[in-house]
């Protein structure tokens, strides 16, 4: 059985900036890829909100970068999916596939949260190419354009909302004649004279022309009628869920199923496990905000290995350093 300083579970921008800062202290952390390497910015095209691209970047070249990066200064990578943890006392066990133990005096969990998908015909071989589950990371290419925004709770509300800022027209698609979100958002998202309803239909399919989208199909709930949606994107705001069943109840999740951490910290209600990224921020979901925490996850697992366990960690995560 393989023991190690520091494990850390996922290699999106959370789990490869915790490699990066673990890795520079000298913890040689190894880092566990599962069956997705690079996360979800790995299935985007360009990205052009990263900071120090001023030219953007694609995707899955940031999250290479990213790797080379933790691997020059000594993380070690092994792929993966991690199907149990024990939690139960140090230091942990993490089973990898099909029984490979791993022990671990410290734990990073950067897990991510799956963007739930409409499981339709077309949705996956369009995302990147008009299909999206991220309004913030690709609304600014469908400046000019139509959009469709397939949802109705919440996050279907602010999608919506916020693509009004580039698309000429927002159309929101919902399989019920009456929306989840709540009547601020909605009064918000009616009260916005880009956006148009279809409400009480099933998406069937997204319909491409070529590499890029040219319609959504859609049930009539009522009638049974198929008809297409003409448009140049589609979103897909249904909701996220957290990486987070592997961990068995072991840890303290909040009513969402995310992670819970204490103040500002990353430190879970588990002594020495640690979580940042999607896992434990259900609000954000941003590359560079869970890098942030990624940072504040290695220095928080740091501060731990070195023996600094009774750090309060509901009133500060430490002083910043280079």
């Amino acid at each position: 059985m393989a023991h190690h300083r520091l494990i850390i579970l996922g290699t999106g921008p959370a789990g490869l900036t915790a490699a990066i800062y673990a890795a520079r202290a000298n913890l040689e952390p190894l880092v566990v890829e599962g069956t997705e390497p690079g996360g979800q910015l790995t299935t985007t095209t360009e990205v052009e909100n990263f900071p120090g691209f001023p030219d953007g970047i694609l995707g899955p070249e940031l999250m290479d970068n990213m790797r080379k990066q933790a691997e020059r200064f000594g993380a070690r990578f092994m792929q993966g999916w991690v199907t149990e943890v024990d939690l139960s006392q140090r230091p942990f066990r993490v089973t990898i596939g099909g029984g490979d133990v791993h022990e671990a005096d410290a734990l990073i969990i950067a897990t991510g949260a799956s963007a739930k998908k409409l499981g339709i015909p077309g949705e996956a071989e369009l995302t990147g190419r008009g299909v999206s589950t991220c309004a913030t990371c690709d609304g600014f290419f469908f400046r000019g354009k139509r959009v469709i925004v397939v949802g109705g709770g919440d996050s279907a509300m602010e999608e919506a909302t916020f693509l009004t800022k580039f698309a000429t027209e927002v159309t929101i698609v919902h399989r019920r004649n009456e929306l989840r979100a709540s009547k601020v958002m909605q009064e918000r998202a009616r009260n916005n004279p880009k956006i148009s309803w279809v409400m009480n239909v099933t998406p069937v399919s997204v319909i491409g022309e070529g590499n890029k989208v040219k319609a959504l199909e859609v049930r009539d709930n009522a009638t049974g009628e198929v008809r297409q949606l003409e448009t140049d994107g589609v979103f897909v705001a249904i909701g996220h869920t957290p990486n987070t069943g592997f961990l068995q109840g072991q840890l303290e999740l909040n009513e969402l199923g995310y992670i819970q951490t204490r103040g500002v910290s990353t430190a879970t209600s588990v002594e020495g496990v640690f979580a940042c990224g999607d896992v434990m921020d259900p609000h954000y979901r941003q590359a560079i905000t869970a890098a942030g925490s990624g940072c504040k996850a290695a220095m928080d697992a740091e501060r731990f290995l070195e023996g600094s366990s009774s750090h309060d960690w509901s009133v500060s995560a430490g002083s910043a350093r280079a």
